[in-house]
């Protein structure tokens, strides 16, 4: 309830009447005044309150005489009235009716009874009412009061003192708290005066109100009485405490900065006595130094006071913290001092309260920010705040070293731990055992063996002092061993934590003001102040350097978890402020202190001793280590959890890893992760630090990057407590979750990160070269990782990263460079997988840029790389191939990228890239790839590492042309837009348009390159991918060739199939003729194809057949061409030389395609003639070669959809030829040079050997002639019209020649006939087949075709010939199979070469030439070229060897022959006797005759008696031809042949025997049938009346008169010897003659019979019958044969035996 309330009111009176009651009762007796006084106030107060409304002002105005009975009462000094008095006193205070003047009494009241020491409490209590409860008390009354108090403080009792100290306290309070209230009230009523300036020692304090002048008189008695100076307002003092002043002058200061700031007096009291009076008095303890002694100092020194000091420094303490800006020069003074408090050489207590001053100011960021605008930042000016950081950090730093500072581990022994050991238990200190872990350690920190316990002092942030506080100690405490470190502790994290969160808070809000103005003006620069940023930059250049000297410090010597903890995250804290302010070397020098921290002691050293800046030392490489787990043990203060191997390139033992390690690497985690953005260059230093401890650990990296924990890899070297153990999994997750927050960085520090990974992987690969061990391959694991987590962002980074990947793959350390491949496939494959935004079908440029490192790796050499690579590449088809677009030339790029020094499994993975590539992808790429697929697939058939491969990817080529075929329109239309659009930008450039083939259209282009690709093929060293190639090459070029612009096929047939034709034959002249062993030991090889030489034959022969079937097919097309003549010209020239090469396959088969170009067709087989329906469309069916028809070739025609496409492909070059074209080459020119082709093949090939004969090596075989032969005819037929002799000359050579060759002996087998039958070989068929064509059509040509009849007969004679005398080939010696009946002996004969049978051929030629003859006989040309005379000639060869030819049958056949040649000849010869054409024959053919009929030879002995009788028989044929043809027209003939004849006649019919015949044979072997013929010519001609010449007649007289006498001559000797040889019979041959003689005889007779007796000449009959004596007597022999003869002989005698007719002639009788 209120004092003013009407209840209120009218109690106070009730109590105040009963008051004055109760001391009218006391005094009634002692002291009547006092009664009265009081009963006369009774009845003023009800006076009062009947007569006034307001009761309380009317008390309030008669106060005075209210008060005075009580004032009276207290006069009495009696204390129970006193009491009662001062305790009414107080209750009209309470309620405010106490007026001034009223209130001057009660004080001087009061001031006697305090003088007279009466009633002290009750004293204090009644001023502290009266002052509190109103503001009557003011100026001299107020000073009095007060100095009431100040005394009633210094009796001898102690609650009195206590009781006016704190009376004291609160009554200056209450000054100050009225002049607050006045200010208050004045607020904007009255504008203060503008202050007077001045600098007079007093202010006037005439500018005050009365409250305000009241504490400004009080303040300034307070700094007079502390300054021991007599005071000017408490008038009445006695004696003051300089520790009271102090505690009032704090508490002043502390709870009303207000009052000194807003009033300039009150500042000027600040500046002119406070300050000047805390320096002064702090001079003892700035002087003093502990330890020294008094005796050397020249004046005694005062000893620093504790109490003074202590309160001194919480004065300085307020008046920093609240009037900093007021007295900016004085703060500076005492923070020096304060400063120099904290030395070592203070006393101990000083530097605990110092301690516990500085960390009051380090809870101050604001404050301890504007020390540093207010010095640091000026010039000449002490640099405070960096002192102050200074100061701390010393201090810390001398409280390991001062000696006393704490215990000394060494001396003390730990409670529980045993004092002996190397170390003893070095860890002093409550608590701690000898195991560690088992009990819980006490925190503290040990460095050096010094051990300074740590105790909690405060609470974060706030700065709670102890000894500051120590108020009512005089002497100076004993500090406790560990406190000044702990609060020095708590200051330096205080300190830290206070800026950092201040100045962060500020960048915070000035990046949102700065976002703010972005959005508000999007156009402007937003410019930040200036200002502020110089201050943090100073702040933290100021203070870094004693920061992380004392925070380095600290952390070595902690050994409490969460001390480290703190201290880490002080570390963390400030390397983050600077990161984002930019400090590079304060943040760089934090980094490393953890980093150091983080490693082994000593370790760190080589990492990171250089400078951080320089981390380039590459001392360290890197081992493998084993893990395995032990219980911990541990001999230093710390506990050990983990022994590994460092990452040197020395091996160095092992290193240890403690809990503290462990936890600084994961503050080094928590760094990265959190401000990664601001580590910028000192990622190296942070990734090279973790790096080293992933090492140690033994973590190696796993899918995607992350590392897992390891397994054991080189020996035990790496030992894991399980504590560690825990630890791993969550450590992995940190570095991985570090990574992976890399998302969260801007472009710049991405790239410090990259950079930062990509030095460290350097230096990895440079220590694993020259070893092999592990390399540590943190770094690229950790790049991959980055990679993958910004994706959407690679662009910025995937050139450094794949750059560096790239150069790990070329590492020698295989498992480095795994890795490196890893993570760059890993990454493409990513990146194509990804979803990117826009997508990459839409940004061809990243696509490119994701693939290009793909690329790249086909430089790399070593073949797991490119093993990688591919898997990748198939990965990629798998997944993306339809995605892939414009990525498509370099992903080709990439699978053709092969070498053959890469292994074959290589190979084979690139294959499957390859075929996944043809088969499904062909259609989705963009066509002008294409090509470059044709490339690849090319370069997989060159590749000679895998033969299968080489053949598959030949296939796989055929498929390409099959999709070519088919999406003909579609392929043709997107290259043309392309060409194009290339072809616009070429002539913007004013290049040429650059591309293979360029004037081609570009479809047909892609064909060429296809055939090229082939063409290559078709010459690879193998002769299984040359057959194949070669196969599809012109199946393609069959199959599809329609499809080719006319103008292509110029290409096609100069740049493809001539340059192939080219090659093949300059690779088959220079092939090896050494033989191949059979290879891979199972695989047989056939003998015919034993050598490279003989496989490159097969090349040629394919080659050349597929050339000329396309010839052949695509003929019409190819006229039209303008250089046909010019290439058909070169194709005769392949054809030539292969005809003409010393392979017999080739030169065969050469034959066969010149007959195909020829378009002699050979005869089909009914299973051929399905594709003639196609050929007749102008689609070729394929041809399968008919040397190589092993191979299936593929059915190349679709049935279903052929016409559309032919009539859609239809251009000009496919209209079918006018009809009957398409069998006959027309133009002459080209069968000209065919002929001339034939010509040159012909001569060469037959033209025999002109060397010895060792060095002949090739002779051409029979199948190559004879088909070279069988050409002639047809090509004739197209030359015929102006084929001249001399052509016939050069056939003639030709035929001569191949006739010639001879035989291998290995072959003759097969090529001559059997033994029994002589029959003609195919080439001597051919021969003659040729010349009949010849003859035929000069039989039906024109008159001057007939000259070349001789020339044929010519020919053919000399063929005849061969029956005797079998031409030679060159030198070469052969072995000559004749009459059959001798082949046997012959064949095995050694000779290599063995010559033909030639009788056959000689035989047919000679019944050919009569044929002829027959036909021919009476043409001008035979009769002038004397052709009867060559035959005639040419027979006298066989006829005069008659027995000895080779043959029996060729004598006979020639002999036939000739009486048929003659049987014609002689009538036409007869017709031209006059002519003299047929002068030269007549001797040749009496030559013949003799040399026939008298044969110098013997016939054989086992000739039998029928044979020699058939013989006989022809021996007479003849003589009887002469009777009948020549004799009878002797007169039309010369006479010298007819002498011949005669002679002839006349030696056949007396022809003497050789003696050798047998007596059963003699009359056989006399040839009597032919001498009797002979002798009846010769008589008959003889006789004959038809003597046309006496010189005739005389010639037969002649011989008939030498006959007979022969005949007397034998017949008388014979008679002799028979008489001589007595019993003995005589010779055979005497015996045979006289028989034939006999014989003879009579023959004689029967002709002279039979002719005209005018004709027989006198003479000889006188001779004939002269014989018949001499008959007689031959009577008397003995042999029975003689007689029957003789018997002959004389029968005809009877036509003699007539009377004699009585003649006289001449007188004679």
């Amino acid at each position: 309830m209120s004092t003013s309330s009407p209840e209120a009111v009218k109690k106070l009176l009730e109590n105040m009447q009963t008051d004055l009651r109760s001391l009218s009762m006391e005094c009634k007796k002692k002291f009547p005044p006092v009664k009265e006084a009081a009963e006369s106030g009774i009845v003023k107060i009800k006076t009062i309150a009947a007569r006034n409304t307001d009761i309380l002002a009317a008390l309030k105005e008669n106060s005075s005489e209210v008060v005075q009975p009580f004032l009276m009462g207290c006069g009495t000094k009696e204390p129970k009235i006193t009491q009662l008095c001062l305790a009414a006193i107080q209750r009209l205070m309470s309620h405010e009716v106490v007026s001034e003047a009223a209130a001057g009494n009660i004080i001087n009241m009061l001031w006697q009874l305090m003088e007279n020491g009466l009633e002290e409490l009750k004293l204090l209590q009644t001023v502290l009412v009266l002052l509190t409860t109103n503001t009557v008390v003011h100026d001299e009354v107020l000073s009095k009061a007060i100095v009431l108090c100040f005394r009633l403080h210094f009796t001898k009792d102690n609650i009195t003192n206590n009781t006016a100290a704190a009376t004291v306290r609160q009554v200056v309070t209450v000054v100050f708290e009225r002049m607050v209230a006045e200010d208050e009230r004045f607020k904007g009523i009255v504008e203060q005066p503008p202050p007077v300036q001045g600098n007079t020692n007093r202010r006037s304090v005439s500018t005050l109100r009365p409250s305000a002048k009241d504490a400004y008189m009080l303040f300034q008695d307070l700094c007079q009485l502390v300054n021991a100076d007599a005071p000017y307002w408490l008038v009445g003092m006695t004696e003051m405490t300089r520790t009271f002043g102090l505690e009032l002058l704090e508490s002043v200061l502390n709870d009303f900065p207000g009052v000194f700031l807003q009033h300039q007096e009150f500042s000027f009291l600040l500046k002119e006595r406070v300050c000047p009076l805390v320096i002064k008095l702090f001079s003892p303890n700035i002087k003093f130094r502990q330890g020294s002694s008094s005796a050397a100092s020249p004046a005694p020194v005062e000893k620093p006071y504790f109490p003074i000091c202590m309160r001194l420094l919480r004065v300085v303490s307020v008046l920093i913290k609240h009037f900093y800006s007021l007295l900016v020069t004085e703060c500076e003074i005492f923070l020096s001092l304060l400063v120099k408090f904290l030395d070592g050489e203070k006393p101990q207590w000083l530097r605990a309260v110092a301690v516990e001053s500085v960390h009051r100011l380090c809870v101050q960021p604001h404050l301890l920010r504007s020390f540093c605008q207010s010095y640091d930042m000026k010039q000449h000016s002490t640099k405070v705040f960096r002192d102050i950081v200074n100061a701390l950090g010393s201090f810390i730093q001398s409280l390991f070293i001062v000696p006393n500072a704490g215990n000394v581990a060494a001396v003390g022994v730990p409670a529980g731990g045993s004092g002996s050991g190397a170390q003893g238990t070095a860890q002093g200190g409550p608590g701690t055992g000898g195991v560690s872990g088992a009990l819980t350690t006490q925190a503290a920190f040990e460095y050096r063996g010094t051990w300074i316990p740590l105790m909690t002092v405060s609470v974060q942030g706030s700065a709670k002092a102890t000894y500051l506080e120590m108020l009512d100690k005089v002497e100076p405490p004993s500090i406790p061993e560990g406190y000044a470190m702990s609060v020095a502790f708590s200051a330096l994290l205080d300190l830290v934590r206070g800026i950092t969160t201040m100045i962060e808070r500020e960048l915070a809000a000035e990046e949102a003001a700065a976002a703010e103005f972005r959005e508000a003006h999007p156009d402007q620069e937003w410019k930040p102040q200036p200002g502020a940023h110089l201050v943090w930059e100073e702040m933290v250049n100021a203070c870094w350097c004693g920061l992380l000297a004392a925070l380095s410090l600290l952390l070595d010597a902690s050994t409490d978890e969460t001390a480290t903890e703190n201290i880490l995250k002080a570390e963390l804290t400030m390397a983050s402020l600077c990161g984002r302010l930019g400090l590079v070397t304060p943040r760089d020098a934090f980094i490393t202190a953890i980093c150091k921290a983080s490693l082994p002691p000593h370790y760190a050293l080589t990492v990171l001793s250089s400078n951080a800046a320089t981390l380039s030392s590459k001392a360290y490489s890197i081992q493998g280590q084993n893990v395995q787990i032990i219980s911990p043990s541990s001999e230093s203060h710390q506990q050990v959890v983990a022994v590994g191997q460092p990452l040197t390139a020395q091996p160095q033992g092992t290193v240890v890893l403690t809990a503290k390690n462990i936890q600084c690497m994961r503050t080094l985690l928590n760094l990265a992760h959190c401000h990664g953005a601001v580590l910028g260059t000192s990622w190296q230093l942070v990734l090279a630090t973790l790096q080293h401890l992933v090492w140690i650990l033994g973590l190696k990296p796993g899918v995607g990057g992350a590392l897992k924990p390891g397994r054991a890899v080189e020996g035990p070297s790496t030992v894991l407590t399980t504590a560690v153990m825990t630890d791993l999994p969550v450590i992995s997750n940190i570095l991985s979750r570090l990574f992976e927050s890399s998302q969260y960085l801007d472009d710049v520090s991405l790239h410090h990160l990259i950079n930062a990974l990509c030095s460290l992987s350097l230096e990895a690969m440079e220590m694993a070269y020259g070893n092999n061990k592990e390399p540590s391959l943190f770094a690229v694991a950790k790049l991959l990782e980055t990679g993958l987590v910004n994706m959407d962002r690679i662009e910025i980074l995937w050139r450094p990263l794949t750059g560096h990947l790239l150069e790990v793959c070329q590492h020698p350390n295989s498992r480095m460079r795994e890795w490196g491949a890893e993570a760059l496939t890993a990454l493409i494959k990513a990146g194509l997988a990804y979803k990117h935004d826009p997508p990459l079908a839409q940004n061809q440029r990243l696509q490119l840029l994701l693939l290009n490192p793909l690329k790249e790796l086909s430089n790399v050499l070593h073949a797991d790389i490119r093993q990688k690579q591919l898997e990748c590449v198939l990965q990629i088809l798998q997944s993306q191939g339809d995605s892939l677009g414009p990525g498509w030339p370099l992903v080709l790029g990439v699978i053709g990228a092969i070498r053959n020094d890469q292994g074959e499994s290589l190979i084979r993975t690139a294959f499957q890239c390859l075929q996944l590539v043809v088969t499904d992808f062909l259609p989705t790429m963009p066509c002008t790839c294409l090509q470059i697929v044709v490339d690849v697939a090319g370069s997989f058939g060159l590749q000679n590492q895998e033969l299968n491969i080489s053949l598959t990817s030949i296939g796989l080529l055929w498929n390409i042309s099959d999709y070519f075929f088919q999406r003909g329109e579609a392929i043709t239309q997107e290259l043309e837009r392309e060409e194009e659009a290339l072809q616009k930008q070429a002539q913007e450039k004013g290049e040429t348009l650059n591309r293979p083939f360029h004037p081609a259209p570009p479809f047909d282009c892609l064909w060429l390159c296809l055939y090229a690709k082939l063409g290559e093929l078709c010459v690879d060293p193998r002769p299984a991918v040359r057959k194949s190639a070669g196969q599809t090459l012109f199946s393609t070029i069959a199959a599809h060739g329609t499809l080719l612009q006319q103008p292509t096929w110029h290409i096609v047939v100069w740049k493809v199939l001539f340059q192939l034709l080219d090659c093949v034959r300059t690779s088959s002249t220079t092939a090896d003729k050494e033989k191949i062993e059979s290879g891979g030991g199972n695989i047989l090889i056939h003998h015919s194809r034993d050598t490279a030489e003989k496989q490159w034959a097969e090349t040629w022969v394919l080659t050349l057949a597929g050339v000329a079937r396309i010839f052949n097919t695509r003929r019409y097309l190819l006229q039209q061409l303008g250089d046909f003549f010019e290439a058909w010209e070169v194709l005769l020239n392949h054809i030539q030389s292969a005809a003409l090469s010393k392979n017999n396959e080739v030169s065969l088969a050469a034959l066969k395609s010149f007959q195909e170009i020829l378009q002699i067709v050979t005869p089909v087989k009914d299973s051929d003639k399905a594709g003639d329906a196609l050929a007749a469309m102008g689609v070729p069916p394929v041809l399968i070669d008919p040397l190589s028809a092993s191979g299936p070739g593929r059915p190349l025609v679709r049935s279903d959809s052929l016409l559309e496409r032919l009539t859609r492909y239809n251009g000009a070059e496919l209209q079918a030829p006018p009809p009957g074209e398409e069998s006959a080459l027309e133009d002459s020119a080209l069968w000209w040079s065919a002929w001339n082709t034939w010509y040159r093949m012909g001569t060469d090939s037959t033209r025999p050997p002109s060397g010895p004969t060792e060095k002949l090596s090739f002779i051409p075989s029979q199948p190559f002639l004879t088909a070279l032969i069988q050409i002639f005819p047809a090509l004739y037929q197209h030359i015929k019209a102006n084929f001249s002799m001399e052509d016939l000359k050069k056939l003639g050579v030709i035929l001569h020649g191949a006739v010639s060759v001879p035989i291998s002996s290995d072959a003759s087998p097969f090529i001559l006939p059997s033994y029994t039958e002589a029959v003609l070989t195919n080439l001597q068929e051919a021969v003659l087949t040729a010349l009949d064509v010849l003859q035929k059509a000069i039989c039906v040509g024109t008159e001057n075709l007939q000259v070349m009849y001789p020339a044929i007969f010519e020919q053919l004679l000399l063929f005849v010939e061969f029956s005797c005398k079998p031409p030679q080939y060159g030198r070469m010696e052969t072995k000559h199979v004749a009459n059959a009946k001798y082949n046997q002996i012959q064949l095995f004969a050694p000779a290599e070469w063995v010559a033909l049978n030639y009788v056959p051929f000689a035989e047919r030629s000679l019944e050919v030439v009569v044929d002829l003859y027959h036909k021919t006989a009476c043409h001008k040309a035979v009769i002038n070229e004397k052709v009867l005379q060559n035959i005639i000639k040419t027979l006298r060869m066989p006829l005069s060897l008659k027995y000895a030819c080779p043959s029996e049958s060729t004598w006979k056949l020639a002999v036939s022959s000739l009486l048929k040649v003659l049987s014609i000849g002689l009538p036409v010869a007869r017709q031209h006797a006059s002519s003299g054409k047929f002068d030269t024959m007549w001797p040749e053919l009496a030559n013949a005759f003799e040399d026939f009929l008298f044969t110098k030879s013997t016939p054989p002995d086992n000739v039998s008696i029928q044979e020699f009788q058939k013989n006989e028989a022809i021996d007479v044929e003849v003589v009887q031809l002469i009777s009948t043809e020549i004799l009878p027209f002797a007169n039309f003939i010369p006479k010298d042949f007819v002498g011949q004849i005669m002679a002839m006649l006349n030696k056949g019919s007396i022809h003497s025997q050789s003696p050798s015949f047998t007596e059963a044979e003699i009359d056989v072997r006399m040839r009597e049938e032919f001498s009797k013929v002979c002798f009846e010519t010769l008589l008959q001609f003889s006789f004959s009346n038809k003597v046309s010449t006496p010189q005739e007649g005389y010639i037969s007289r002649m011989a008939l008169s030498v006959l007979l006498k022969r005949s007397q001559d034998v017949l008388r000797r014979y008679v002799e010897d028979e008489r001589l040889s007595g019993r003995c019979p005589l010779p055979r041959q005497q015996v045979t003659e006289i028989i034939f003689v006999l014989k003879a005889i009579s023959t004689l007779m029967d002709s002279l019979k039979k002719t005209q007796p005018e004709n027989v000449d006198g003479n000889t009959w006188a001779q004939v019958i002269a014989l018949y004596p001499t008959l007689v007597e031959c009577i008397t022999c003995s042999s029975s044969e003689v007689s029957s003869a003789l018997k002959e002989a004389l029968g005809p005698f009877k036509d003699f035996m007539q009377p004699p007719i009585s003649k006289v002639q001449n007188g004679e009788s």
